[in-house]
């Protein structure tokens, strides 16, 4: 009776095992498809990435080919010479989304501010489904809000205002010059900063709520007041949130097409006033891109792309830089 008891007890414990044996093979066979699947996604992103820079540099090509490094610093665009450079679209790009995050940061940070530790509980959820809801509007609707509300208002009052006050003052006072027409680059970067503003604002947000609330009590308790305690608590905690959220907004301003189009004034020529029409790298891909009838004109098109991916991957990197940079003082501390 005991050798039988014995056998039925281990066949038991051998039917367990190879049960637990067959959970375990099949988990070990899940576990390889998850990871190779999961590794064809990530894989699959840097693939799409490196097609784009290849199409983009096969097509860039040509114009390189013909006008050498100085296709960058080159200020004439001309389509029926067959003559280009990239000089005034860089500097439209740059001026417009420099202007716009200097604009937007300042007030984002505010309404951030504002939405986690100032505001009354019952406005804060409204409030920020309104910015949340500002991000969401599509840019032809800015574009076109910027040209037939914006742009007149900004023309007949706020130009003439800056031009009789900033415009008389040295250093700046010649960006300040010029026709008050109401489109230009000037307005090209209001519209720019009204656009990002509830990007950056909403990241920052977000990352300002993840503080443990126990730090910044821990601060009132000692005597700090509000502003100490986000500038030695909050921001110092959310460093890298905030870094990330203004790096968002300047790139959705970097490549911003449509609303840029309709308020810049489209004008290929270089001028010292912001009150002066001009052109951004994305407005020109927009207006000439179906139009160029020129194999040479083509390709100047795709060397200003490749201008505008070269121009954001810098700025990631000097963000991702700057990052590591505050990582390692925090370190040496």
């Amino acid at each position: 009776m005991a050798t039988s008891s014995n056998h039925a007890v281990s066949a038991a414990d051998q039917a367990a095992m190879q049960n637990m044996l067959r959970v375990m093979r099949k988990q070990r066979i899940q576990d390889f498809f998850f990871h190779k699947t999961t590794m064809l996604f990530a894989l699959s992103v840097l693939a799409v990435l490196l097609g784009i820079i290849i199409s983009l540099m096969v097509g860039a090509w040509p114009a390189f080919k013909e006008f050498g490094p100085g296709f960058i610093s080159t200020v004439e665009w001309d389509p029926v010479n067959d003559q280009y450079g990239a000089l005034i679209a860089i500097v439209g790009t740059l001026a417009t989304s420099g202007i716009a995050l200097l604009i937007a940061f300042p007030v984002s940070f505010g309404i951030a501010l504002f939405l986690t530790e100032i505001c009354p509980p019952s406005l804060r959820r409204p409030l920020g489904t309104a910015v949340e809801l500002l991000a969401g509007i599509p840019s032809i609707i800015y574009g076109m809000w910027g040209l037939f509300v914006f742009a007149p208002l900004f023309g007949d009052y706020v130009q003439p205002l800056l031009k009789n006050t900033l415009g008389h003052l040295p250093l700046i006072g010649e960006l300040f010059q010029g026709p008050t027409m109401g489109i230009g680059i000037l307005t090209a970067a209001l519209i720019l900063a009204v656009m990002i503003i509830p990007f950056i604002s909403s990241v920052m947000r977000d990352v300002f709520e993840i503080v443990p609330a126990v730090l910044k009590e821990s601060a009132y308790g000692l005597g700090c007041t509000r502003w100490e305690v986000v500038r030695k608590i909050v921001l110092p905690y959310t460093k890298t949130g905030v870094v990330g959220g203004v790096m968002l907004g300047l790139g959705r301003a970097l490549g911003e097409t449509m609303a840029v189009t309709f308020v810049i004034g489209n004008a290929n020529k270089l001028s010292m006033s912001l009150f002066a029409p001009g052109n951004s790298i994305a407005s020109t891909l927009a207006n000439e891109f179906a139009e160029s009838d020129t194999p040479l004109h083509t390709s100047s098109l795709f060397a200003l792309a490749l201008i505008l991916f070269v121009i954001t991957f810098i700025v990631l990197s000097a963000a991702k830089l700057m990052l590591a940079g505050m990582s390692r003082k925090e370190g040496t501390k």
